[in-house]
């Protein structure tokens, strides 16, 4: 008998011993470490949206022109109303472009490889002086569209898309750093 209690003193200590040794040193770690990832999940969905913004409101933009002012049926007040839509559209990809470059390094970072952590960073930085920039909105507009649709395809398409399009959406950043005046990317392999 007393054999069998001492068994089941050590074994009830080694489980009280146990839970507090990862109560106190375990949780806390995974805690912190399930805050991180979510942060990181929760920046890398932003950056998906911010691209899916930009894209919208490029296209927006350039299908929805402001009418002459000799255009009949065209009233000021629709022409106002026109115009506060774009200028809310154009303020969509500004605030878009400003969080993009401000949180670079969250989502960026999360990548696994130099190459996709340096494709983001480029995106990043390229798309915010592309809307800065003094030229003209129908230029714009397109050069944020060239860079962000092969960006966006490559960070969150389809796997098959992302294998199949991979060097021709490289390519096509590249060409288009060129257009803005940067940098070109490196080479492709």
């Amino acid at each position: 008998m007393p054999a069998i209690f001492w068994t089941l003193l050590v074994a009830a200590a080694t489980a009280v011993v146990t839970a507090l040794a990862t109560g106190l040193f375990v949780t806390p770690r995974m805690e912190a470490r399930k805050k991180r990832v979510g942060e990181v999940l929760a920046s890398r969905d932003t950056f998906s949206a911010s691209m899916t913004r930009i894209i919208s409101a490029c296209a927006l933009l350039s299908r929805l022109q402001l009418p002459a002012d000799d255009e009949p049926g065209w009233t000021p007040v629709m022409r106002e109303r026109l115009a506060g839509e774009r200028e809310r559209w154009w303020q969509q990809i500004d605030d878009a472009t400003r969080w993009l470059i401000d949180n670079c390094a969250t989502y960026a970072g999360s990548w696994p490889t130099q190459r996709l952590i340096q494709f983001a960073i480029d995106y990043a930085g390229n798309a915010r002086i592309v809307f800065l920039s003094e030229r003209e909105e129908a230029t714009k507009l397109e050069l944020l569209l060239a860079l962000t649709v092969p960006v966006q395809r490559q960070f969150f398409g389809w796997p098959w898309a992302r294998a199949r399009h991979a060097v021709a959406d490289h390519r096509s950043f590249a060409e288009t750093l060129v257009r803005i005046g940067g940098e070109p990317a490196p080479a492709v392999r």
